[in-house]
Parts: structure tokens; C-alpha cells; sequence
């Protein structure tokens, strides 16, 4: 099973392009995910994984996801390589998403939130302590 739930912030935002060979939309942007444990006396060190998401999803990404804002993505990890023009085999991982939610309240102790845990259960981020919120949907712009 490949299978991937991240919780993290934007390092930037979405940046989007179309394929070449059917311009199918492809949003690709970075989170950075905190680590769960810090050792004594360092800071919280935090992993910086890039997300690519196609179509539709895509397009929501790119046109409601900013920097800084908190996000909950669901996907695969994907492993893909190329040459470039110098013959210099590149290697790169990341995640496909499938599902990608806010987990940012709209405005801070707003009642129509709900946690990103009871959203996802057991496998939830939330459940290592921290208390993570996703918009329900009546506050979603569509």
C-alpha cells in the first residue's frame, strides 16, 4: 500500500504549468512538515516534501492554497527520474495528492471548524499532540 497523510505549511505558493502533450493543469508546491519528537534543548526540526497535484485538484490548490497557510494533503509517494540536456540522470521524490484539505480555521476561534483528527481518525497527524483545524465545508468558497 502507498498511502500518505502530511500536515504541514506552505514554503510557497502553488506554482502551476501544463503538460505538453494534452495541457492537463499540474500544480506542484512544497510543505514543510514538523518532525514529531525534538531533542532536548534543539529546535523543532521540520521536512520540506514536495506535492504535485493534477486536474482539478490542481487547479483548487493553486487557487486557494498561499504560503504559510497550514494545509492536510492525502496522496502517494512517487519516485520519477529524467536526464537533462547534459545527460545528468536527475532523481526525484514526491508526493501525488489525491485529497488536499485547509487545515487553517477561516478566522480564528470560528465555531464551524472541526479538528483535522476527528476528520481522519487514528492515522490523523492530530494524534501526536497537536490540535490541527480544517474549515468544514460550509466555509469552503464553492
Amino acid at each position: 500500500m502507498n498511502k500518505v497523510i502530511l500536515m504541514g505549511r506552505l514554503t510557497r505558493d502553488p506554482e502551476v504549468r501544463y503538460t505538453q502533450t494534452n495541457n492537463t493543469l499540474v500544480a506542484s508546491f512544497s510543505l514543510a512538515v514538523n518532525r514529531r519528537f525534538v531533542r532536548q534543548g534543539e529546535e523543532r526540526q521540520a521536512d520540506f516534501i514536495n506535492i504535485v497535484a493534477w486536474s482539478k485538484l490542481g487547479e483548487f490548490c493553486s487557487k486557494y492554497f498561499k504560503k504559510g497557510q497550514q494545509v492536510g494533503v492525502i496522496g502517494r509517494i512517487q519516485t520519477r527520474t529524467w536526464d537533462d540536456d547534459q545527460g545528468t540522470k536527475h532523481y526525484v521524490t514526491e508526493v501525488v495528492a489525491e485529497e488536499a484539505y485547509f487545515a487553517d480555521s477561516k478566522r480564528e476561534g470560528d465555531a464551524g471548524t472541526s479538528t483535522f483528527e476527528n476528520t481522519f481518525g487514528d492515522t490523523a497527524p492530530g494524534n501526536m499532540g497537536n490540535d490541527f483545524e480544517v474549515s468544514s465545508s460550509d466555509d469552503l468558497p464553492f
